[in-house]
């Protein structure tokens, strides 16, 4: 005879488990785009509407980062308790509508409250997904799927820079084009229109995904938030780790993303254009290979023996990471450059998916989706909020040279990659005890052992 607990704790067909996270990739690639298209029209909407650098700066960062951080948490807790796919569709509806709202906007005003719609929409993805994501897979099995989810970025950020290229000649060629209801637009204006369109697929394909059955999961309600708090204190040292060294190791990502291209146009002369297909190739190449790399090093040191080593792996990745960046200045060749870019932007990467992974393996099914919350706020606020800012600072204010930027973004990450492999190593000992404890509290489960009665830790 079948028991409940049996029941509730078999896992979906692994068909069906790779068409929902091939589908929530596609949703995450396409929030990259919508995320990332402004960047691409920076002088067209200065030209049209008059703006100063700060005001675009406040639109990329600010006006969506706000929401972005603030909402991650409240939608954690959310996800917790609700239907996730109806969160997540209900998150893509508002982040294409208001990327479209982008595209109707006529003045810095308007483009701020757009951006705001756009940060609070995206910040349903990431919590929804992962905890989906960690009820469709087994936890030996879930590095893999949430690594190929994670190519989100790259293949996003990728497809953005190899076809902003094209959409800057297009918009020149163009000219005003009229909508019915809407009138004339510029061509940035209808550029924002066609990227936030695709969102009304993106929901009708998320329809297809069935809501499943919560693993392993010990009370139907979330927890109270004291419980939540004393889970944390108990575990303080792994959630230390991951929730500051992922940051620092992200901070070293945004500051490679935000500052390449200038690198490539100040130093070696080259035109925007041209910075922008090559390095989109290489941030989708190298960034792809990094997620995917992660959880096939962490399989491979298992069968050697050598289990549970997400934490040190990361440590390792961030050294390397900075290690790329440090030559990056002593480059004569403006392709030896593109290859320490290159390896910057794998060994940055890899460790991304593992950690997504340590995240959902360490924490409690019911408290997933809040603590991931708490993730996307602190590689946000730290990584996108220190990650250009402190490039720029030590450009303009330690070397004083606008073509020292390459100098920059080498001191940037001789600071944050050695701190990143420290704090990540401060909790290895600590994650690693906790997943031996919850496997043993599995098999004794399943064996029917007596006093084997689910318990936090």
């Amino acid at each position: 005879m079948t028991t409940p607990t049996a029941d509730r704790n078999r896992w979906p067909n692994p068909l069906y488990g790779w068409y929902v996270t091939l589908t929530l990739l596609l949703a995450y690639t396409f929030s990259f785009v919508d995320r990332q298209v402004l960047n691409l029209l920076v002088e067209p909407i200065q030209a049209d509407l008059g703006l100063s650098d700060t005001q675009i700066s406040l639109l990329q960062g600010l006006a969506f980062v706000f929401t972005y951080v603030a909402l991650s948490v409240p939608i954690g807790r959310m996800v917790d308790r609700f239907n996730r796919v109806a969160i997540m569709i209900g998150g893509v509806l508002v982040w294409s509508a208001t990327t479209v709202a982008c595209g109707l906007s006529r003045s810095f005003e308007q483009l701020f409250a757009a951006r705001l719609g756009v940060g609070a929409g995206e910040a349903t993805v990431t919590p929804a997904s992962w905890s989906l994501l960690s009820d469709y897979f087994p936890p030996e099995r879930l590095s893999r799927p949430i690594s190929v989810y994670l190519m989100g970025p790259y293949i996003g950020g990728g497809m953005a820079m190899i076809a902003g290229a094209t959409v800057l000649d297009w918009t020149e060629q163009a000219g005003e084009i009229a909508l019915p209801l809407v009138g004339a637009l510029a061509p940035w204006q209808f550029t924002f229109i066609a990227v936030g369109l695709p969102g009304l697929l993106i929901a009708a394909l998320l329809l297809t995904v069935r809501e499943p059955e919560r693993k392993n999961r010990e009370r139907v309600e979330a927890p109270p938030w004291r419980d939540v708090v004393g889970f944390l204190r108990r575990h303080w040292r792994i959630y230390l780790s991951l929730h500051l060294g992922v940051p620092c190791i992200v901070v070293m990502l945004y500051g490679l993303q935000g500052w390449v291209p200038t690198v490539m146009v100040r130093v070696y002369g080259w035109e925007l254009a041209e910075v922008g297909r090559i390095y989109g190739i290489i941030a989708l190449v190298a960034g792809s290979a990094g997620v995917l790399t992660g959880p096939t090093v962490a399989r491979l040191l298992e069968r050697r023996g050598h289990a549970d080593q997400a934490l040190p792996i990361a440590a390792f990745s961030a050294i390397a990471a900075a290690a790329s960046l440090a030559l990056l200045p002593w480059q004569a060749s403006p392709y030896a450059a593109l290859g320490c870019v290159f390896a910057a932007s794998f060994f940055v990467t890899l460790p991304l998916a593992l950690m997504t992974s340590a995240i959902q393996l360490a924490t409690p099914n019911d408290m997933r989706g809040v603590v991931s919350g708490l993730y996307v706020v602190t590689t946000n606020v730290i990584g996108l909020g220190l990650g250009p800012t402190l490039v720029a600072g030590a450009t303009d204010y330690v070397f004083a040279d606008p073509k020292a930027v390459a100098y920059s973004l080498a001191l940037v990450s001789w600071v944050m990659g050695p701190l990143a492999a420290g704090l990540l190593l401060s909790g290895h000992r600590a994650y690693r005890e906790r997943l031996r404890a919850l496997r043993l509290r599995q098999s004794e489960r399943v064996s029917g052992q007596p006093g084997s009665q689910p318990t936090r830790g």
